[in-house]
């Protein structure tokens, strides 16, 4: 390319330097024939009219005889030391060098009866200097502009050549183990913007499937690990009823005269204990399964107050209420019987797990296309690390399995699998001595979103 340039300002150069001589020496033939005019004109008048001859500073005229001796020279002043021209013999103006030097004339002869040839010429070393200093000019400038194309090329080459250099850094990133490592993005209008590009997308899908497979082990590894938790916990849930049958039975074994009466109704209540226990098991089974729910329109406001109503049956001795907020309908899809269990979940967590006479509140209302129910209590509360486990399966705050409100940990959870089941949320909103408010939150029907 750079050979190309040199070429080119070469040709130019000498086609302008050229052009420029070309011009100056029609404008020197000017001279010459103008200088040979007034000459002419001059002898016509007689030798005193020629010697009064003005001349500019770089012409010369001589009287020549037939032999070409000069018997007659006059020169202006800037060329009075110069030797004159040589030997001229055309009528138009020519070239022709100095009788002794380097120098070079422009000149031509007029014929002159009775004095012979009269030889008019212009120096010509105005020309060469005009034309010298051009070429000179342009060779300093096509020098300068050469190294600046080289600089400008080198430092082209190199920005052209550092989206190669970033590919080459990000493919060594990535070979590290960093897969987050991209292509700096570049103009898509470019071959290596729409290949970085390229790179980019299937850099991101390498990644996407690295982090997919590594999800997929972490939550492989986690199910094992609650699987293995869950089958202890239900192992465990399971044994304790199970032994106590077991007790009763040897103990009505090995003494046949006690109450047999009271004995059975142990058992009984033992075995619905379990019964009770394999039932919450089998739903949060069919629940991972992700069965379908039967769906059907629920109205929120009647399930939380059917639960206020069984609250203060049960509990007469606590302050259980119900707040409305706003005058929307809460109309819920989903499976009526499923929902009822929901909020009898929370309002048996909320008595089991208070001291006796502390209030209750529930809550209903909408919020943004969503209608949600609150069980507040003013209990004990949990801490931020109960309350983020409280949802786990056999889970509970307290971890004594002994005591009567123990329960089975399994209630929150149903909830939470439930409430998932039907598009929703459910969270708790407690601190340590504040209580704990268990809100549920569930879209609503299309039908009360008119």
């Amino acid at each position: 390319m750079l050979a190309l340039v040199a070429v080119a300002l070469a040709v130019i150069g000498v086609g302008s330097v050229s052009v420029l001589r070309d011009y100056l020496v029609s404008r020197v033939d000017r001279k010459v024939a103008l200088l040979a005019h007034e000459a002419e004109r001059r002898l016509d008048r007689g030798p005193a009219a020629f010697a009064r001859l003005r001349l500019p500073p770089e012409g010369r005229v001589e009287i020549r005889d037939a032999t070409g001796r000069t018997l007659l020279a006059q020169a202006g002043m800037g060329v009075e030391t110069l030797p004159g021209p040589g030997a001229v013999t055309s009528r138009n103006p020519i070239t022709v060098s100095a009788v002794s030097g380097d120098g070079q004339w422009r000149a031509q002869v007029v014929p002159v009866e009775g004095f012979g040839t009269v030889v008019v010429a212009v120096d010509m070393a105005s020309v060469g200097q005009i034309t010298g200093r051009l070429a000179l000019i342009e060779a300093l400038v096509g020098g300068a502009l050469m190294v600046l194309l080289a600089v400008v090329g080198v430092v082209i080459v190199r920005r052209s050549l550092r989206p190669l250099a970033e590919i080459e850094a990000t493919a060594e990133a990535i070979a590290r183990g960093n897969l987050g490592s991209r292509i700096p993005d570049r103009d898509p209008r470019t071959e290596v913007g729409r290949l970085a590009r390229a790179l980019n997308g299937m850099l991101a899908q390498i990644e996407a499937a690295f982090q997919a497979r590594a999800a997929s082990e972490s939550a492989a590894r986690e199910s094992e690990a609650r699987m293995r938790r869950f089958v202890a916990d239900a192992s465990h849930e399971l044994r304790t009823p199970l032994t106590s049958i077991r007790g009763f039975a040897e103990f009505h074994r090995q003494v046949p005269d006690a109450d047999t009466t009271r004995l059975m109704s142990r058992i009984e209540s033992e075995a619905a204990r379990m019964g009770l226990l394999v039932d919450d098991l089998l739903l949060l089974a069919r629940l991972d399964q992700q069965r379908p729910l039967r769906t059907q329109p629920v109205d929120l406001l009647a399930l939380a107050a059917d639960a206020v109503h069984d609250a203060r049956t049960l509990c007469p001795g606590r302050e259980v209420s119900l707040v409305v907020e706003g005058d929307a309908a809460l109309i819920v899809s989903g499976d009526e019987v499923r929902l009822r269990q929901v909020v009898g979940n929370l309002m048996s967590n909320a008595t089991t797990h208070t001291p006796e006479g502390t209030p209750i509140t529930v809550r209903v209302g909408s919020q943004d296309g969503t209608a949600f129910i609150e069980v507040a209590d003013k209990g004990p509360g949990l801490t931020p690390e109960q309350a983020g486990r409280v949802f786990e399966r056999f889970y509970r705050a307290d971890p004594s399995r002994t005591r009567p409100s123990g329960g089975s940990g399994l209630g929150l959870a149903i909830v939470e699998s439930l409430v998932r089941a039907h598009g929703g949320e459910v969270g708790v909103e407690t601190a340590p001595g504040a209580g704990a408010a268990f809100r549920v939150t569930l879209p609503l029907a299309p039908e009360a979103r008119t």
